[in-house]
């Protein structure tokens, strides 16, 4: 068994430290799942194996901080409506939910991850059809065999549409139920020891399909085990309106009343905020997992990230769910949330450099880690090296770094997480690539021929 491996000679290693510091033809020591040094020239000791990383640019794992990913089988779908028609669509098709979905789309939308760079994400499944067993461990199980590092959250929806709720009954669980069962996965599948694969948060699902009761319940429950807390808020109009007429609060309002808006606590999306918003979200240390793409494809606007980061806040990058999204490229996120922002306020606005340091240390500090983000001895060997010789970076030499982002970014070379290989020379190197395309498509097919009928 190989202990100690070393990355030799990048072309740049792009360290994340808080210096920004970037090594020319830099190597990295990892051992025992950890980094033991970074630098140039000779590591200390002999390394059991090499790594030859010339030609790549080595950046920290990507960390994904929000995704659906039972969604990765129901994408292109309800294609041009907003939030509240999309969900309608689909909620009907997502009843069918069961554990052999949860599994296959799990490896599915892990796997895509992973090419694109990330090393950690995190699942908010919310959906648990009554008499469907196995969902939430099934998926557990699947990103465990694909090999990257995970925040699942137990979500829940207890108002359905007889409450004035947004998803159908059938789709809704009881709210003593859902805090019961909850306790009990995160007593289950938490690790709060460094360096751990699995950690778990509490993640009632939105404003508008979950009552008040379920939303302090869930922070009371939350903070007694001593987990994370996440939510949708503040994605679209149309829930600014539910949440005014519901309860005469807008939603970070809400939020607050509720006693969600603090450092325990990171927030999906958050694109209608106005300027007092961003100040009490940035003040409290809530989190933002900002999620350009799918804010684009349903719609409902962009969000204010240059404010929140301006204001001192914690700002990660979200795929959101493949079905609202129709990728989880979490690399083609970054380019996508510098040129979103770019069009808003200007060429000037945001940096690569600034929005690389939004996707790996932003994303850790939303999901409460400091043993990943950034490549530095003694932090988890969680490792993306990028191509830099290819015909996608050609001509790109000036500035390597930036092209990982400005330039269109093709799939990982390798991807180590907590130093072992999950992408080993483009492929996943954990689990067959084209086995898990294959059931996946198989799932998807047998999904839209249920939904057909």
């Amino acid at each position: 068994m190989v202990t100690r491996l070393l990355v030799d000679t990048c072309d740049v290693v792009v360290t994340m430290d808080d210096a920004g510091t970037e090594i020319t033809g830099g190597s990295i020591l990892v051992e025992d799942g950890a980094i033991a040094w970074v630098g140039s020239g000779a590591p200390p000791g002999e390394p059991d194996e090499r790594l030859d990383a010339r030609g790549t640019i080595a950046i920290p794992g990507l960390v994904n901080t929000h995704h659906h990913l039972f969604q990765s089988l129901t994408r292109s779908r309800a294609q041009n409506d907003g939030l509240f028609d999309w969900l309608v669509a689909l909620y009907p098709v997502w009843g069918e939910l069961d554990a052999e979905w949860a599994r296959v789309a799990t490896l599915v939308g892990t796997a895509e991850l992973a090419l694109s760079g990330c090393t950690t994400t995190t699942d908010h499944h919310y959906l648990f059809p009554r008499g469907r067993d196995g969902v939430l461990e099934a998926t557990i199980a699947a990103a465990g065999e694909l090999g990257i590092r995970f925040h699942p959250t137990r979500g829940s929806m207890d108002l359905g549409a007889s409450a004035g709720g947004l998803p159908p009954d059938d789709v809704c669980e009881d709210t003593d139920e859902i805090l019961s069962r909850t306790e009990a996965a995160v007593r289950t599948f938490h690790d709060a020891s460094p360096g751990a694969m699995v950690q778990m948060a509490v993640a009632p699902c939105s404003p508008f399909s979950v009552s008040e009761r379920l939303m302090r319940g869930s922070a009371t429950l939350a903070r007694r085990l001593g987990v994370r807390l996440h939510t949708h808020l503040a994605e679209t109009v149309d829930e600014e309106a539910y949440c005014r007429e519901r309860y005469g609060r807008r939603p970070t309002e809400l939020m607050d009343e509720w006693g969600w808006l603090d450092e325990d606590v990171w927030l999906a999306h958050c694109v209608h905020l106005d300027e007092g918003d961003v100040e009490r979200l940035a003040a409290s240390g809530a989190g933002v997992a900002w999620c350009p793409s799918s804010n684009l494809r349903l719609g409902a606007g962009i969000a204010p990230a240059r404010a929140l980061l301006d204001a001192g806040g914690t700002v990660g990058l979200g795929v959101d769910g493949s079905a609202s999204n129709d990728a989880g490229n979490l690399a083609g996120e970054i380019r996508q949330a510098l040129l979103v922002t770019r069009g808003a306020s200007g060429a000037a606005s945001m940096s690569a450099r600034e929005v690389l340091r939004v996707a790996t240390r932003g994303g850790a500090a939303c999901l409460g880690r400091d043993d990943i983000g950034s490549i530095e001895a003694g932090k988890r060997a969680d490792l993306a090296l990028f191509p830099a010789d290819g015909v996608a970076t050609a001509g790109a030499d000036a500035d390597p770094v930036a092209a990982l982002v400005l330039c269109r970014t093709e799939r990982v070379r390798h991807l180590l997480v907590e130093g072992r290989f999950v992408v080993r020379d483009g492929s996943i190197a954990t689990v067959e690539e084209d086995a898990i395309a294959r059931d996946g498509h198989r799932a998807a097919r047998a999904i839209v021929g249920a939904s057909a009928r």
